[in-house]
């Protein structure tokens, strides 16, 4: 009897563990056919015959040879249009995207600053692509192409400011503003410069802002929330009052851009914080890292993203999800670099001996440590007015801080 009952028991459990990895099995094979058919819808979306691209102007160069690539890899033709990247490419998107006439391209490329706007707009799509192609790039500049937590576009080019610096009159570029602060003033007393900033406008006066605990929108989970503005906290109250203790001290000079180079194109300026890609000064000319401020902490700055983006009009979203790909890829971003001095996000590129032979290249590719990605919601757009206003009251009319950058957070969550 015992006997019979052993037998009946292991007959039940072995029928048992026989269903249960039957059930696995057919589980593992569903997700591979799902997988696969997944796969199978994604590229049955016909092979189109030609792509249209639109590319900022003076960088066609760099785009041909990738082109030909793409063409040769995947037998798509691609062919290429040079606009101005902000106005003119934002208008004309608008005007014949809609129409259908196939004027539209397939692929654009744009600012970061302008995603939330084109998304609201309906201009551009989603690039569906899989972590390993995001994973590439350094987060922030993926964050900078995010909008309402999807990825609107891959990245192909950062910038953001740096130290440039007179390598006759320092030595070495200062590695804080406290020893920056020490050259200007011994400079001043020869009726000479050692620092020029707009912190007059809020763009470089961020820097200090966000360095000394500061933001614009609070970042909620890769959301911002436009109705948390940290503008007049008391990190932004003491960075205010560090910029105007400078303007106090007589030691940054007054003009537009063009009067601040010729100063230091005369050896009147040491050094000024500027975008990395806008001056091609002479072989005694430097690039740093912003120097480190009073609390210790990295100088940040402002984070400019230029990416890819397929449009909302194209007929094929996958192939041109593809070019973009193409384009943004290690391979092709070192091309682009070459070509045009362009800096890639590419992780890849942090470790390239190009960035060791250029010292702009490695000054930048430090300083994007430190630097944020200028929100790219449309509540922005309501930002710069108030708080360049602010700056400019703080700096030239010696206003009081606190009640400077109050007044321009109400303005800014009236308007």
């Amino acid at each position: 009897m015992k006997n019979q009952i052993f037998h009946l028991f292991m007959s039940i459990f072995l029928i048992m563990m026989a269903s249960a990895c039957g059930t696995d099995s057919d589980k593992e094979n569903r997700i591979v056919k799902d997988n696969k058919k997944t796969v199978e819808e994604a590229t049955e979306e016909a092979k189109p015959e030609k792509m249209v691209i639109w590319e900022e102007k003076g960088k066609a160069d760099a785009l041909k040879p990738v082109i030909e690539g793409f063409e040769k890899e995947y037998g798509i033709k691609v062919v290429h249009e040079e606009l101005e990247i902000a106005e003119e490419m934002h208008d004309r998107l608008r005007r014949d995207g809609p129409i259908g006439n196939g004027k539209a391209p397939d692929v654009v490329t744009f600012s970061h600053r302008q995603v939330g706007q084109l998304v609201k707009e309906g201009l551009i799509q989603e690039v569906k692509v899989e972590d390993e192609v995001t994973d590439a790039f350094h987060e922030s500049s993926i964050r900078a192409e995010m909008y309402q937590d999807k990825v609107f576009g891959l990245p192909k080019s950062v910038n953001t400011s740096v130290l440039i610096y007179n390598k006759k009159i320092l030595s070495k570029a200062p590695e804080t503003m406290n020893d920056l602060y020490k050259i200007s003033k011994k400079l001043r007393k020869e009726n000479a410069y050692g620092f020029h900033a707009e912190w007059n406008g809020f763009h470089d006066a961020y820097g200090v802002m966000a360095g000394m605990g500061s933001y614009v929108f609070h970042d909620e989970n890769g959301k911002f929330n436009p109705s948390d503005i940290g503008l007049n906290d008391k990190h932004a109250i003491k960075a205010a009052a560090y910029i105007q203790k400078w303007y106090k001290a007589n030691l940054i000079p007054k003009g537009d851009g063009a009067a601040i180079e010729k100063l230091y194109s005369q050896g009147e300026l040491a050094s000024f914080l500027g975008d990395a890609n806008s001056f091609s000064g002479k072989k005694e000319t430097g690039m740093a890292p912003l120097p480190e401020l009073p609390n210790g902490k990295p100088m940040k700055s402002f984070l400019e993203v230029k990416g890819w983006h397929v449009t909302a009009f194209t007929k094929h979203p996958y192939w041109s999800t593809k070019l973009v790909e193409y384009l943004t890829s290690d391979k092709q971003a070192i091309q682009r670099y070459e070509t045009t001095g362009d800096v890639p996000p590419n992780k890849s590129f942090s470790h390239n001996k190009l960035i060791k032979e250029n010292e702009r290249a490695q000054a930048l590719s430090i300083q994007l440590q430190y630097a944020e990605p200028v929100p790219n919601i449309p509540e922005m757009n309501k930002v710069w007015r108030p708080m360049d206003s602010a700056m400019n009251r703080i700096t030239m009319e010696k206003a009081k801080p606190k009640r400077t950058l109050d007044e321009a957070v109400k303005a800014i969550k009236k308007e």
